[in-house]
């Protein structure tokens, strides 16, 4: 999944959820389930999450959405076999990034 975000230090919760096309819940509830995510709250309690939080959540979204795991399987997959899976899902995204350019490429010819 390529998802499309401006660069910067800290995204709001909303533009997060519209990224991955999922409702805000959703990435409150997985704030909740995975330790990996872990966004900055300011005094409103605002969440603002990080280039390493999205980084987190393109993974977890990969495992729980993409190839159907459970989110016990998923907590167990991310503990376990973290860096054999991690440089696995950085080759799919990288490969998934150039198609999507390539594709822009095509359309613009």
């Amino acid at each position: 999944m390529h998802i499309d975000l401006p660069e910067k230090r800290y995204y709001g919760i909303g533009e997060v959820a519209k990224a991955f096309n999922v409702n805000a819940s959703l990435i409150r509830f997985w704030e909740k389930e995975f330790d990996a995510i872990k966004p900055k709250k300011n005094a409103k309690g605002n969440r603002k999450f990080t280039p390493e939080d999205i980084k987190n959540l393109k993974f977890i979204y990969h495992l729980v959405k993409e190839r159907g795991f459970t989110l016990e399987g998923a907590k167990t997959h991310l503990k376990e076999e973290r860096k054999q899976a991690l440089s696995k899902f950085e080759i799919i995204s990288k490969l998934e990034d150039i198609k999507a350019k390539l594709i822009k490429i095509k359309t613009e010819l």
